[in-house]
């Protein structure tokens, strides 16, 4: 079993920056990518950002692309979202999750994932 613990969120105002950390604990080998989603209120789940734990190849959002950059430290079990240029419509819950290496399921894909954390809010301010 993956344990899944985000930090990092807050308050920031438009412009902004933040860095979100996932750190991940529990049968972290039984994994080979992890992922950041969001969710707005009244909003469907969405992708931010994936990366492979081998390689470190990466995926983005478009709503995100240029302005995010997803990260790893394989020796921490760690994984961050550095958000720069940040807007009002970033405002949401951010969700680290972990893709089980028995799927080849694409990393942008919500089922791609089999552990989730518990999510932090992140809020954008005019």
């Amino acid at each position: 079993q993956v344990q899944l613990m985000e930090s990092g969120g807050g308050l920031v105002q438009a412009g902004g920056s933040l860095r979100l950390s996932c750190v991940a604990s529990g049968g972290t080998l039984s994994t080979n990518a992890m992922g950041w989603f969001r969710q707005a209120p009244g909003k469907d789940r969405e992708f931010v950002a994936g990366i492979r734990w081998s390689g470190g190849h990466t995926s983005y959002g478009d709503s995100v692309k240029g302005r995010f950059t997803i990260s790893r430290d394989s020796a921490k079990k760690t994984v961050y979202l550095q958000m720069n240029s940040l807007e009002t419509e970033d405002t949401a819950v951010y969700y680290c999750a972990a893709r089980p290496s028995s799927t080849v399921v694409a990393v942008a894909r919500e089922d791609a994932y089999s552990y989730w954390g518990q999510g932090t809010q992140v809020t954008v301010s005019v």
